[in-house]
């Protein structure tokens, strides 16, 4: 299976101490060098995300070949969201790892297969690999992440955790 993530789910599970759920679920995932400089970048030193990050060998980093996609997406997405698009796109990704809504709306255009951290979290949910989706939810609202109470609905009645 080929994944490619941007930065925000990595940073989103990581930062709710999920970020182990990627390899359980997808094996190795790949992320381009764009996304690898961004969590650097937000990273401190001690910070759990940034060390779990750095400990993962199930992440590979990889180039981009078509530097021109990337430009001509610089208009409507930053740089490694950019990146990640048009990775998934030369790699034939059956995953592309993205919660904003810009870049998942170019995913759609483009017919890559998408997942954001709430689907991921769904998956571990309906695997058995979190006991609570609602809490995980919870977490990841606690910790910033821009979640409507809709999405959050859905999500809960997908995994038969509301009614």
């Amino acid at each position: 299976m080929i994944v490619v993530s941007n930065t925000i789910p990595l940073i989103g599970l990581g930062r709710i101490g999920r970020f182990d759920l990627l390899t359980e679920i997808f094996g190795q995932v790949i992320i381009p060098r764009a996304v690898h400089a961004e969590i650097l970048a937000v990273g401190k030193e001690g910070d759990p995300v940034l060390s779990a990050f750095l400990a993962a060998n199930w992440i590979r980093i990889q180039s981009v070949s078509d530097r021109l996609a990337v430009d001509v997406m610089l208009d409507e997405l930053d740089l490694g969201e950019a990146e990640t698009i048009v990775l998934g796109r030369e790699l034939h990704a059956d995953w592309v790892l993205m919660d904003e809504k810009k870049g998942r709306r170019k995913l759609t255009e483009l017919g890559l297969p998408k997942i954001g951290s709430v689907g991921i979290l769904i998956n571990a949910r309906q695997t058995g690999k979190i006991p609570s989706l609602g809490a995980e939810l919870t977490l990841l609202r606690q910790q910033g992440f821009s979640l409507s109470q809709s999405v959050i609905d859905a999500a809960l009645r997908q995994v038969g955790e509301l009614r």
